[in-house]
């Protein structure tokens, strides 16, 4: 193997091809055909399992598990960055994560109500993996490229990505509308959970031929070094009880972020249940379309959510975008057919492109000026994630109390106003605490 240059073009190609390897685990299992699949094991008006020794809610035991995942990646997170900083062959670590999340999707071939703590296994391993991979994978983004040209292929990566990730959920939904009956649909899922473990393996062999190994080779991993992510942390922390705006800021985005991200993940889940489809042909392609239509308006909202920023300000954006959350929140409540469906699906692509975008682009703006901008994005992220197991253990309660997710996304609206709230308490410049 030809060991390739840092900045060469066929080393940042092989980087980004990474992108279009596992985005399809978050397109095809996270967001459209998972989430059908697994309401469809319910086929009784009783929509409960008993799992872990309790009766759960089918809907509130996924978005337990999904909670449980990301509170082992937090954990997890700061680890992994402190070794992937270190180690000499950071390639094998994220060789381990990527195998992890494809040998789960595979896996959900067999998902079943009958074994379902082996079957929610192997949902855990698809989503630890496909994140896992991610801390490794960003890791190598200064080591393989140059910094004047990391935006360029940081965008190449998600094009690439999203290119891959709809040409096959367009194959497997071929596959699935192809069939007649229910029982024959629900076999081409299972075949579409393999196509997407066997598509991120295969081609992410590409960029495994052609990374580094990792920067610092032949360092040993020490007991400081594995805990390094979290000293890491703790010194950001610190930092922060000097910066008022910055530390305000990041209140009000992990408070609105609870929410944003708890929506993107059960959206489907709630379509699925609380929408009269009519028939599950039509079910099935509405909800697929939805979240094609929230990932392409995501798009134009980050764009003119990025103009509002430019004549507004960055918090003002923000509170505007937190508004129209709101009124998503109770919309969403209220609604019951797929056109009403199609058009919150529509709004909610256009304010979640924006407030992502936004929010990471406000946070990076704020930040002091210092070389060590890793340490603040990884607190950044371990914030979000954090966020989205609070926010997830909520939704899930509420699901399983009320017995109705309208409920749970009602109750939501709460994050985003005290988001505003927030939002409203952070100074127009730096202010420094002593």
């Amino acid at each position: 193997m030809e060991k390739l240059k840092k900045g060469s073009k066929k080393l940042l190609n092989a980087w980004a091809f990474y992108d279009w390897a596992n985005s399809v685990y978050t397109l095809t299992i996270a967001s459209s055909l998972f989430p059908i699949f697994y309401s469809s094991l319910f086929l009784s008006e009783v929509k409960t399992v008993v799992a872990f020794g309790f009766e759960l809610k089918n809907t509130a035991l996924i978005t337990f598990v999904t909670a449980f995942t990301f509170l082992v990646v937090s954990v997890l997170s700061p680890l992994l960055s402190g070794i992937a900083d270190y180690v000499g062959n950071k390639k094998n670590f994220m060789k381990f994560f990527c195998y992890l999340g494809s040998a789960g999707c595979i896996g959900l071939y067999w998902f079943s109500l009958e074994h379902i703590h082996w079957s929610l296994l192997f949902y855990f391993m698809g989503l630890l993996g496909y994140w896992g991979s991610l801390v490794f994978y960003n890791s190598y983004l200064p080591d393989i490229a140059f910094k004047e040209q990391q935006d360029h292929i940081s965008a190449k990566g998600f094009s690439l990505g999203y290119i891959g990730s709809v040409i096959l959920l367009v194959i497997n939904l071929a596959m699935v509308m192809s069939q007649d009956t229910g029982e024959a649909k629900m076999l081409m899922m299972r075949y579409a959970f393999v196509s997407v473990g066997i598509w991120w393996a295969l081609f992410s062999q590409y960029s495994f031929y052609y990374l580094p190994k990792g920067t610092n080779s032949g360092t040993k991993v020490t007991r400081a070094i594995v805990f390094n992510g979290f000293k890491e942390l703790r010194a950001v922390w610190q930092d922060l009880q000097s910066n008022l705006r910055l530390k305000r800021y990041l209140y009000a985005f992990f408070v609105f972020s609870m929410a944003v991200q708890t929506i993107m993940l059960v959206a489907v889940y709630f379509g699925e249940e609380e929408i009269s489809w009519g028939s599950d042909d039509e079910k099935t392609m509405g909800l697929i379309v939805s979240i094609l239509v929230i990932q392409l308006v995501a798009i134009l909202g980050a764009f003119l959510t990025s103009k509002a920023s430019e004549k507004f300000g960055n918090i003002k954006a923000l509170i505007y975008v937190n508004v129209i959350w709101v009124a998503i929140c109770f919309y969403a409540y209220f609604m019951h057919s797929p056109m009403e469906f199609y058009i919150a699906a529509s709004f909610v692509g256009l304010v979640m492109g924006g407030i992502q975008s936004l929010a990471r682009s406000t946070y990076s703006k704020f930040l002091p000026k210092t070389e060590d901008t890793t340490s603040y994005f990884s607190f950044f992220d371990v914030a979000e994630k954090i966020g989205i197991v609070i926010g997830m253990v909520i939704y899930g309660t509420i699901d399983q109390i009320t017995g109705s997710m309208r409920n749970s996304i009602l109750f939501l609206f709460v994050f985003f106003l005290g988001g505003i709230i927030l939002l409203l308490r952070v100074p127009k410049e730096t202010v420094k605490t002593t």
